[in-house]
């Protein structure tokens, strides 16, 4: 049975869902869960908090299982290690998406946008951040490319907000999708007062 296969038996028998499997340097395997979401009567609910956490608790009866499991097939690895996602949380499904609808993501596309470019998104560019909406039967996220200020630098109130933008996608064109790593101290859950400026990314 392929090591996917395994963990995934394993982690979603327990309860829980699988996020990400990683094989690092030295043998190191390392599993991300996180406790499964049903949005409430099957609808995308905008913004929905997360209300709870994997603890330790979790990832400690994890590993007991994973060990066992790993063991009987003969998996070869040198150390386990079961964590919760950071705040970088990786999106690979459309249940992922629609749990974070609402929140603040960077998408990577595969490729550039080419003649679809339009208005001032760059052709070459692939790399957004922004808020995550759910426009049937797709997604898109909206931002405004805000020019970056300098530390101290004093904005003109008369200055006209950047334009906002809208980019529609479908989950095969992302080579990447994760929870933009904001740290607020409302909680990650909180949608933000403000659109993302993410000039950076250009």
């Amino acid at each position: 049975m392929a090591l996917k296969d395994i963990v995934e038996q394993i982690v979603t028998g327990l309860g829980y869902d699988l996020v990400e499997i990683e094989r690092s340097a030295g043998g190191l395997l390392r599993i991300t869960i996180d406790l499964p979401w049903l949005p409430p009567s099957g609808e995308v609910v905008q913004g929905t908090p997360d209300q709870q956490f994997v603890t330790v608790e979790d990832c400690e009866k994890v590993t007991r299982q994973l060990q066992y499991a790993l063991e009987v097939d003969e998996v070869d690895y040198k150390r386990l290690e079961v964590s919760s996602p950071g705040i970088d949380r990786p999106l690979r499904h459309d249940q992922d998406l629609a749990r974070f609808v609402g929140h603040v993501v960077d998408v990577t596309l595969k490729m550039p946008l080419g003649n679809a470019a339009a208005g001032q998104v760059s052709p070459t560019r692939k790399k957004f951040r922004g808020v995550l909406e759910r426009v049937e039967p797709a997604w898109q996220i909206v931002w405004r490319d805000e020019p970056a200020t300098k530390p101290g630098q004093k904005v003109s109130k008369k200055r006209l907000p950047a334009p906002t933008q809208a980019l529609g996608f479908v989950l095969s064109e992302l080579k990447e999708a994760r929870l933009a790593p904001i740290v607020s101290f409302k909680g990650r859950a909180q949608v933000p007062d403000q659109e993302p400026q993410p000039s950076d990314l250009n």
